[in-house]
């Protein structure tokens, strides 16, 4: 078997597979899919966001994390500047901060690049072609990217670029073709020139002309390496995102909130609670997990925020909107790393990688990953049934519930209870790959957001 990779997309899922089938690693394997993603996952994620990878290599029995989220620019914008939008998901509502002054310095493309210089194997312009090839032909929508559109509409057509993109004059709908040959253009000149076309230049300063990001502020980009966060769950060890980011700390405890306790929907609860009480930044992510043939695990989370509808003229780079959710949570600093939810994880049993798994969702994406967890290492479900199974959110004292017979139980310890009529992308989107315990694998994408997954022979 030469691997496994589940991603928030079948055409995310396939880029990573086919590297793999060309004997390229995890790493390998992660960056042809993320690049893929900024395509048919679009506008979740991008060249213009941010992100993690945690890549557990199997001969030397480590983890390492690097950090390539947003920076805060040198002078960034008046919070009063920020465009504020509100979201409907139906069964509840999230205001999104956007516009020009919510775009910090994006770290996707060096971040990247830095992973293939520690541990990719195959030349990094073959990573990218088949990116390039489908932004110039461009995606059909399928239903739950059409949703994604509909329900990000205000966001994404607020400003003339983003409605060029995303339109025309209304949001997208299924069976709709989804192209960027612009973005085509940047991503061959990536391939070619690095990610200093990105960081310097003519694209550097097509960004500063548009956003308060400067010249200086993308050349200065640096790509940190943390050392994981660790904690333990019922025998294995979990890594995952370190702080200053909060995602992986609040993963770590709701896993020790709940301990070796039969995992109950009101035991689950109660440990978001414990979360909620600790949350902090927000946004909207992809997540692409990997296995490869040789056991090395690569867990890739990134994100625009929630996007912020600003498209790079001449480049198709669609601008997070990451200063627009720290305005949430507090003041920011020039220069400071920000902090995010987003927690590329993986669970050791023995040593060995047992579950690779990250998730979308914002606010959501710690829980849904917190119960997938449990439903692998507690419930000893496999992964497929992990992440289908239904979920829960804790916020502001109330408990969202998409299985209507555990709201009884919840209502009954206290909490008033919203239940939602059927599964949806509100409660994140989680990929996972499953090392069982003769040595296969297993993956699964989140059906709530359209994912896939892959399994390689």
């Amino acid at each position: 078997m030469r691997g496994a990779l589940a991603a928030g997309h079948p055409l995310t899922a396939e880029a990573g597979a086919d590297v793999l089938r060309a004997g390229g690693n995890a790493v390998d394997a992660c960056i042809a899919a993320a690049a893929v993603s900024w395509i048919c996952e679009s506008p979740l994620t991008g060249l213009g966001g941010g992100g993690f990878l945690l890549v557990h290599l199997a001969g030397e029995g480590r983890s390492h994390l690097l950090d390539f989220f947003v920076t805060v620019p040198g002078q960034p914008a008046p919070s009063d500047e920020l465009l504020e939008l509100v979201v409907d998901f139906g069964d509840s509502q999230q205001v999104f901060y956007t516009g020009p002054a919510s775009v910090a310095v994006p770290g996707t493309g060096l971040g990247l690049w830095e992973a293939h210089n520690r541990w990719g194997t195959l030349p990094w312009p073959d990573l990218l072609v088949p990116a390039a090839r489908l932004a110039r032909e461009g995606a059909a929508l399928d239903e739950p990217r059409a949703y994604l559109h509909e329900i990000l509409d205000s966001l994404l057509r607020h400003s003339p670029e983003g409605d060029a993109l995303y339109g025309p004059g209304r949001a997208l709908g299924a069976g709709e073709r989804f192209a960027v040959p612009e973005l085509a253009d940047t991503l061959e000149r990536l391939g070619i020139e690095g990610p200093q076309c990105l960081y310097h230049g003519e694209i550097a300063e097509r960004i500063a002309a548009h956003v308060p990001v400067t010249p200086e502020d993308l050349a200065g980009y640096r790509v940190i390496e943390r050392d994981p966060l660790t904690v333990g769950y019922r025998g294995g060890e979990l890594r995952t995102n370190p702080p200053p980011s909060s995602g992986g700390r609040l993963l770590a405890v709701g896993l020790e909130a709940l301990g070796d306790v039969e995992p109950t929907a009101l035991a689950v609860a109660r440990a978001m609670v414990a979360q909620e009480a600790a949350d902090a930044a927000v946004g909207g992510t992809t997540h692409i997990s990997v296995v490869d043939a040789e056991g090395n695990a690569a867990s890739l989370s990134c994100s625009l925020g929630s996007a912020s509808g600003i498209i790079v003229p001449g480049t198709g780079i669609h601008l997070n909107n990451m200063l627009g959710e720290s305005h949430l949570t507090g003041e920011v600093r020039p220069g400071e790393r920000l902090m995010s939810l987003m927690a590329p994880s993986v669970l050791l049993q023995d040593g060995r990688p047992r579950l690779v798994l990250g998730s979308a969702g914002s606010r959501r994406l710690h829980g849904a990953i917190l119960q997938v967890v449990v439903n692998v290492a507690g419930r000893r479900l496999g992964v497929k049934e992990a992440i289908e199974a239904p979920r829960l959110h804790a916020e502001a004292g109330i408990v969202h519930c998409e299985d209507p017979n555990v709201g009884d139980e919840l209502a009954a310890a206290g909490f008033p209870v919203v239940r939602w009529r059927e599964r949806n992308l509100f409660f994140g989107g989680v990929s996972a790959v499953e090392i069982r315990e003769d040595g296969s694998l297993a993956a699964a994408g989140d059906p709530r957001r359209g994912g896939a997954a892959v399994v390689v022979d």
